[in-house]
């Protein structure tokens, strides 16, 4: 009789032992009802995920329900340590550790233990100086109550620099100015002349044959005109997987991939240079993609996506742009409310995210004309699209998405194909296809400078509110 109280508990424990073990990966980003009612039994935290970049790495802690913390910074070393209270130390917790990279560029050590009944520290050993974040946010998609750690770098990236060091001389971000004698990037021809007849610096001809090869450009030489920067945007990240097809593909993968081929073909012409809203696994807000383009003066924005709809069969390739009066089908409306609400997937700490700049009417005057210039700039990226994939509809829709706001640059959002058709999942995890489609766009991109030459950079009243 008295061994029979040890014996049901060492069970327990094998049980226990085993669920986790076995069960660790649907733990790690469980919100299924085995993984909360494993909570229930009192697992507490059930996941932990670290998302680095150079931007600012994102830890991120998963519960059944909201975490009390406190938490505070330590310098010489610089630390920061997070308290959370009523939660018991397990097996994810202590698991913690492993989950840092070497290679982390803000984080060197991650580490928990109980501190005292009821409360777990965390201690974060930093490379650098930082400003964290530290917030909660409610259940939201696959996800339940999360305690958010955002370790930003007291000295945050300057991406024009990266963008000089990476491409070119300061020189190249003056307003392009017609230099007689000097050598344009076009060949000889007629498109890309501005209505007097003058000759746009910096501005390939569309020399296009039937084939629909991109046309030729040359070298320009020093002080011959700007550099063409565009802003690719791979859709989701991190903590937003975006749609996630049957075969258990996820779209952030599928835009990544796409979007870092597009990028080397740009980066391959001498007139032109591309840099990526995110370059690995990550989380980007909304905003702060459209603040990234403007920061390096992007002449053009580019989001890609390969998304998701209520029905299988749906297929083929589209096209968006921003509208300020409604979306053009209901399609766009439910699509464009579908990636508005990536901040909240993604998570967002609302009380540090402000955007002024979004919100200002005076803005208003430059999106009018900014959108008509998407307008043009999408309709002939879908037509080159529409060359390797059947278009979903053959015009440029518009819906009011967060991501096409930026007042001053002509941006659109292409859904490469529905990661939610089988087929088209299939070919979208296929590099041939992925690299058709970055050549697609780039064709676009190329065709659209030579049919619009672009003006000089930022009015001052616009760059003043950067």
């Amino acid at each position: 009789m008295s061994e029979q109280p040890p014996c049901r508990l060492l069970k327990r424990r094998e049980l226990i032992s085993e669920l986790l073990h076995v069960g660790g990966a649907a733990l790690l980003f469980s919100v299924t009802p085995f993984g909360r009612a494993a909570v229930s039994r009192g697992f507490g935290v059930v996941a932990v995920r670290v998302w680095p970049a150079a931007d600012y790495t994102r830890v991120t802690i998963e519960h059944r329900a909201p975490l009390k913390f406190t938490h505070f910074t330590i310098k010489d070393p610089h630390r920061l340590v997070v308290d959370l209270e009523n939660v018991e130390f397990n097996s994810v917790l202590e698991s913690m550790a492993g989950k840092i990279s070497p290679d982390d560029p803000n984080i060197k050590l991650l580490r928990a233990g109980r501190f005292k009944p009821g409360v777990v520290r965390l201690v974060m050993e930093l490379k650098n100086e930082v400003k964290p974040q530290v917030f909660v946010l409610p259940p939201v998609g696959q996800y339940g109550y999360r305690l958010v750690l955002d370790v930003y770098p007291l000295e945050p990236p300057d991406l024009l620099s990266q963008l000089i060091k990476k491409h070119d001389t300061p020189d190249d971000l003056a307003p392009a100015e017609n230099t007689a004698g000097d050598e344009t990037l076009a060949s000889a021809g007629t498109a890309g002349d501005s209505a007097t007849g003058e000759r746009k610096p910096g501005v390939p001809t569309d020399k296009a044959g039937a084939s629909g090869d991109a046309p030729k450009t040359v070298r320009r030489k020093k002080g011959g005109g700007r550099m063409l920067t565009i802003m690719i945007d791979p859709g989701h990240g991190g903590e937003d997987p975006g749609a996630v097809g049957s075969r258990g593909s996820y779209e952030k993968h599928v835009t990544l991939a796409i979007a870092k081929r597009l990028k080397s073909k740009i980066d391959d012409e001498p007139n032109m240079r591309a840099m990526l809203t995110r370059d690995t696994d990550y989380f980007v807000p909304l905003n702060v993609r459209v603040q990234k383009a403007r920061r390096i003066r992007a002449d053009l924005f580019l989001s890609i996506h390969a998304d998701a709809f209520i029905r299988p069969d749906a297929n083929g390739s589209s096209v968006f742009a921003l509208s300020e009066h409604g979306a053009s089908s209901s399609a766009a409306r439910w699509l464009a409310q579908k990636e508005n609400e990536a901040d909240l997937i993604g998570g967002v700490n609302i009380a540090a995210n402000r955007d002024p700049m979004l919100a200002r009417t005076l803005l208003d005057l430059s999106q009018t004309a900014t959108i008509s210039d998407s307008l043009k700039f999408g309709g002939v990226v879908l037509k080159e699209i529409g060359q390797i994939n059947r278009l979903h509809k053959n015009h440029v829709e518009q819906a009011g998405f967060a991501v096409l706001k930026a007042p001053d640059i002509p941006s659109i959002l292409v859904e490469t194909a529905f990661i939610s058709n089988p087929e088209e999942e299939k070919r979208l995890n296929d590099s041939a296809y992925q690299e058709k489609m970055a050549q697609s766009i780039f064709n676009g991109i190329r065709k659209y400078f030579a049919q619009n030459p672009p003006l000089a950079r930022l009015p001052a009243a616009l760059a003043a509110l950067d």
